[in-house]
């Protein structure tokens, strides 16, 4: 028989595609065999990381006024109709169930939003400024019938995610929403999660269909290509109208109130963190999400096998007590291949325990983003685990700010947005309009470099000057460019 294999031994830098294919099979993450294109099944080991990420969102959630609700899968095709612009923005996507599985005389379909079945209660629910705000979330699937090549996690036609509906007195009040769930995503996503991002308020030719504006939050891919993680919409209010909602205000006046929504993808987002910290040995988990935050490894001592179980299930038990996850590996695999398959996981500590470690009351430790090892008294050890995993996010932090700090270019004319561009870069320029005018400039960006105007940034007011590189009019406003999934 031929050695086990003790490395994952795929260069990311080189060949990131291979790389995040092969990750999410071997690591066990996804399963990409169920049949139907675009649908793929999400194994324990990346449903547990999601699991934690719905958690640290939904307290975070809470925390900032919201309330959960579990709406219908299905939508009545009525509802779609009732807004032009949503059902045009739409239509192409969404999955129809077939004649037999109707709500009454209507197609039903499966929701690819859910804008239209929350504002339907909205109407019910919302009759007086006394009941306003109403920030609602719910947990969800969305389906959308992607024609595009899927890749897994980053293009599916099956979201698992978050989004919030929130509804105001005043636009002033809504629009305050939408800076706010950028300090959510830079809260959640970039200071727990590890990844940094852009919030870019999109053209007004690539908004969401019914928002007066969109904010997404882009992130910069391994290989250079930009991914929307989590966006928010100030939603128009003749949509909102379209179903009817309305309060009446203190002075007994009937008004529109203003909403939001915000959609943060657990499955999409998933797949930056995976991407952006793992390295050529496999995964490289953040602390706060790895399902095994630490994996233990009996060493040898089969004369004192009992010995080393006591002290063993005392630790395991000590951590438990302290709620860190953790994993005894007491196969009979051979010590390599264990160390092989922990880190290709991305656990983010192993400790090691032997005759040795008994002898001195400590554990050899081995932290997965450094490759160190040291010795740590069992003393205190669920203390010094959890500070040292306060710390190892921190690092992977750090190490993402670096690579995102370098991955955004200033550029002056075409020549150089070329450039950035095709060496895996975000490029900033002075641009003519982000408003319908400034389309066909846009066009020829995505035509002749393959690549889209992201939009302005939606937490800055950066300044254009000059001339826009592409037609020659005077400059309005700062965008970037990147090429994208």
């Amino acid at each position: 028989m031929g050695k086990k294999k003790t490395t994952f031994n795929i260069s990311k830098k080189d060949n990131f595609s291979e790389w995040y294919t092969e990750i999410l099979a071997k690591a066990e993450v996804t399963d990409m065999r169920y049949g139907v294109k675009g649908f793929i099944v999400i194994r324990p080991w990346g449903a547990r990381i999601i699991d934690k990420m719905y958690r640290i969102y939904e307290s975070a959630l809470r925390a900032t006024g919201h309330d959960v609700a579990m709406m219908p899968a299905v939508i009545p095709e009525g509802n779609f109709k009732r807004e032009s612009k949503h059902v045009e923005g739409f239509a192409p996507d969404v999955f129809w169930l077939d004649e037999n599985c109707t709500g009454g005389d209507e197609k039903l379909a499966l929701r690819p939003t859910s804008e239209t079945a929350f504002y339907e209660l909205y109407n019910f629910w919302i009759r007086s400024y006394r009941d306003l705000p109403m920030k609602m979330y719910q947990r969800a699937n969305v389906f959308r019938n992607e024609t595009k090549a899927t890749r897994p996690l980053i293009r599916s036609r099956e979201f698992h995610w978050i989004e919030t509906h929130d509804a105001f007195a005043t636009k002033k009040d809504a629009e305050a929403q939408v800076q706010d769930d950028i300090v959510m995503t830079e809260e959640v996503m970039h200071k727990i999660f590890g990844v940094p991002f852009l919030p870019m308020r999109r053209p007004q030719w690539d908004k969401f269909p019914g928002a007066v504006y969109t904010v997404g939050s882009d992130v910069i891919m391994p290989d250079g290509k930009v991914i929307q993680q989590p966006s928010t919409h100030l939603i128009e209010q003749h949509f909102v109208k379209a179903f009817d909602v309305k309060f009446v205000d203190e002075k007994e006046k009937e008004k529109t109130p203003w909403l939001t929504c915000y959609g943060p993808c657990m499955s999409r987002m998933m797949a930056s963190i995976l991407a952006q910290h793992g390295d050529d040995n496999g995964l490289v988990l953040p602390y706060t999400l790895a399902p095994v935050q630490v994996v233990i490894v009996p060493m040898g001592l089969t004369a004192h096998r009992s010995q080393l179980t006591a002290a063993v299930e005392d630790i395991k038990a000590q951590l438990l007590h302290e709620y860190i996850d953790v994993k005894v590996d007491d196969s009979d695999k051979r010590p390599g291949e264990k160390f092989f398959f922990w880190e290709m996981k991305g656990v983010p500590f192993r400790m090691e325990i032997g005759e040795k470690e008994l002898e001195n009351d400590e554990v050899t430790l081995f932290t997965r983003d450094t490759k160190e090892k040291v010795s740590v008294s069992i003393r205190d050890l669920p203390e010094t685990i959890k500070n040292l995993g306060a710390e190892y996010d921190e690092r992977l932090i750090a190490r993402a700010n670096e690579f995102f700090g370098e991955g955004v270019v200033d550029c002056k004319d075409k020549a150089e947005i070329k450039k950035a561009l095709d060496s895996g870069k975000v490029a900033r320029f002075s641009f003519c309009s982000a408003e319908k005018e400034g389309e066909e400039c846009a066009e020829f960006i995505e035509k002749e470099l393959q690549a889209r105007v992201m939009g302005t940034r939606g937490d800055l007011n950066e300044k254009a000057s000059g001339k826009c590189p592409i037609c020659g009019a005077k400059a309005k406003v700062k965008v970037y460019a990147g090429k994208s999934y």
